[in-house]
């Protein structure tokens, strides 16, 4: 397993790369996974608007000498000289684990706000040479054009859902010390929640900007899944913990061909530095393999059903394979009596919500036709 990216590069190539050591491997799949579906959305926009279903628009243009991008801009300046400035001056004294330098109050107050003025500083000159604005002056902006724009909003408002749900599913935990909430930021994050927090800022964002939210569900479903895959890829080569409960059964005849460490595996190395007593059933590689599958199908049929559809069959995919590996996952004991996770309630509810989503979009499909 690979903690860090340095950790991979060094193992893999033999090359030694201090800077990697701020890089987490899971860290680094996640932002893989939002390039995934970035791309991918991508190109479904560019092909909604071929075909006429969304439309590109006029919008103003010219100077944005406004308070915000002044704001924002010595924001960003304070935090580079604050933090990254900092350790790139400090890096020998904090290599040895620059995550909690990062996750921690240390830094350079002076180097921050000199970067912060300077970055100003470059705004300024920068914002200068803009056009004057004319009245009636436009351009035209396509809606693939917002692609970045929303993907951060996803990344904001799906790590703002992810957090929430996790502490949910531990509520125990956080009635005690409720401060858990800030003590480590980058742990505890579920996907149930990252996937509603994240839908709820891209489908306000993308109607904002002219996409229906029956196309964007459409364009969203087949990008989730791929993103899905590619985060669990975080979750297995850096061992954070996502794995399943002990298998220590012998690997049946049948599965011969099948690697042994897909069978039952022992995470050495992993972030947490956990030793295992005894092999786990490693569940983020079979997820990893029902993502690009059911990412497979649904691109395949991405143009045959009325809107709405496409993504209520991903609801209904995403719900059997979350259902399904609950099974073997390891699970906090939340509904004693009920035998169910909370994942698999939810994923219960997707399924359902997936079989009624088919049902109802069909049905207006066909009333707006008649």
């Amino acid at each position: 397993m690979y903690p860090t990216l340095y950790d991979a590069v060094l193992d893999i190539f033999g090359i030694s790369i201090p800077a990697f050591k701020i890089v987490m491997m899971f860290g680094f799949f996640v932002a893989l996974a939002f390039l995934a579906a970035n791309y991918v959305m991508t190109l479904e926009l560019k092909r909604y608007e071929a075909e006429g279903k969304i439309k590109a628009f006029q919008q103003p243009i010219g100077k944005t000498n406004t308070a915000w991008e002044y704001i924002s801009t010595a924001l960003v300046g304070f935090v580079f000289g604050f933090k990254l400035l900092y350790l790139v001056l400090h890096f020998s004294e904090l290599s040895s684990n620059p995550q909690a330098f990062i996750l921690s109050s240390e830094g350079s107050w002076l180097w921050g706000v000199f970067l912060a003025i300077g970055f100003v500083a470059l705004k300024y000159f920068q914002l200068q040479k803009e056009p004057a604005f004319v009245a009636g002056q436009t351009t035209t902006f396509h809606p693939y054009m917002m692609m970045g724009n929303l993907t951060l909003i996803a990344a904001i408002t799906g790590f703002a859902g992810a957090k929430l749900f996790h502490h949910l599913e531990y509520f125990d935990e956080l009635v005690k010390d409720p401060m858990v909430l800030f003590r480590d930021p980058f742990s505890g994050l579920t996907y149930f929640g990252g996937l509603l927090g994240g839908a709820i800022g891209v489908l306000w964002y993308a109607n904002k900007h002219g996409v229906k939210w029956k196309y964007m569900l459409d364009i969203g479903g087949p990008s989730m899944m791929l993103a899905y895959g590619v985060g669990r890829m975080g979750c297995h080569f850096s061992g954070d913990g996502d794995w399943g409960i002990e298998n220590v059964a012998p690997k049946p005849n049948w599965l011969n061909w099948l690697p042994d460490w897909a069978w039952a595996y022992d995470y050495p190395n992993n972030v947490h530095g956990v030793i295992l007593e005894n092999p786990v059933w490693p569940t983020p590689v079979y997820e990893i393999t029902m993502a690009f599958i059911i990412f497979a199908i649904l691109w395949s049929i991405r143009k045959k059903f009325a809107p709405g559809v496409l993504f209520s069959i991903y609801f209904i995919f995403a719900g059997m394979e979350r259902f399904s590996i609950e099974r073997i996952r390891v699970n906090p004991d939340q509904f004693k009596g009920i035998g169910f996770s909370q994942a698999q309630i939810i994923a219960m509810v997707m399924i359902l919500l997936g079989v009624l989503g088919i049902y109802f979009f069909t049905k207006a499909h066909k009333q707006i036709i008649k």
